[in-house]
């Protein structure tokens, strides 16, 4: 099914997205990592090529500063003519607001810029493989979204229940408009549930809110028991990537079970998504003057 397709995956040293690779892998695909540390990204490159009948190379990047997200872009253009898949998994959730080199709120630069980004560099590619790119939203993606907030310009309270919340909303809501305006792919969301990934147990005690630290090592024994295994949480991200059924259909969101779900009414609300989206091509189009 993935025979000769090219597909690239962001945050897949580990976790989740090394799940979504390998799977793509299995199926044949010629598979891209993309991690920040480059042993690592080495090392689950090589697992991938040793357990699967597919091919994996790696990119090292901070996918947090556009100078990372273009030199990944760069790179796949100068390794290959087309794109088939493109799986924006990373994110980050910070624990307090922090801005990038580039002055965005690190928050909103890993989860919404950067998947808004790298797909906008990677258009030619994606055109030229009819791409289908998949973009995961996390945490609790439901809530309404602050427009005057994207950046927490006004607060920041921290962890999932909040920030990061608020711009995998905003993802979602970019995602939605992007669909809506670009011809030549189709851009879909997936939402993977939560799941004991290396990231989720990682967690420093700072990140969560003061009214949760009590239960956090209660969380760390049961979280492998009580959240979703990993291989299960990538299977989204697999069937909107793979499934032929999927062919041709964009502007939509699928829930844990790769089952079309409504999206959040925030996301339906245009001036919101304008507003988001003004947002990230302004930004974009800063980062390109300032080249």
């Amino acid at each position: 099914m993935m025979q000769g397709r090219t597909a690239l995956v962001t945050g897949s040293t580990g976790g989740i997205g090394w799940e979504t690779a390998r799977e793509l892998a299995d199926r044949g695909a010629r598979v891209i990592l993309v991690g920040r540390d480059p042993g690592r990204a080495a090392a689950a490159a090589e697992r991938i090529r040793q357990r699967t009948r597919g091919t994996a190379e790696w990119i090292a990047a901070d996918l947090t500063r556009q100078a990372g997200i273009r030199e990944v872009a760069e790179k796949v253009a100068q390794r290959h003519q087309s794109l088939h898949v493109l799986v924006n998994n990373f994110g980050y959730a910070p624990p307090q607001r922090e801005l990038t080199p580039d002055g965005i709120e690190l928050t909103f630069a890993a989860n919404v810029l950067a998947p808004f980004l790298l797909t906008q560099l990677l258009l030619p590619e994606l055109r030229a493989g009819a791409g289908r790119v998949v973009n995961l939203t996390g945490g609790i993606p439901n809530g309404p979204i602050d427009v005057t907030n994207l950046q927490a310009e006004k607060r920041f309270l921290g962890w999932k229940f909040s920030q990061y919340n608020h711009c995998k909303t905003a993802l979602m809501a970019m995602s939605y408009e992007f669909a809506r305006t670009t011809d030549g792919i189709t851009v879909n969301v997936a939402y993977p549930g939560h799941a004991s990934t290396p990231g989720n147990r990682a967690m420093p005690m700072r990140a969560f809110p003061w009214a949760y630290r009590p239960i956090v090592p209660a969380l760390r024994i049961l979280g492998p028991v009580l959240l979703k295994d990993i291989a299960k949480a990538s299977r989204s991200s697999v069937q909107l990537a793979t499934s032929p059924e999927l062919e041709g259909v964009t502007g939509k969101y699928f829930d844990t079970n790769a089952t079309e779900s409504a999206w959040p009414d925030s996301v339906l609300d245009e001036r919101t998504r304008s507003a988001v989206w003004n947002l990230c091509t302004s930004t974009y189009a800063a980062g390109r003057s300032a080249q």
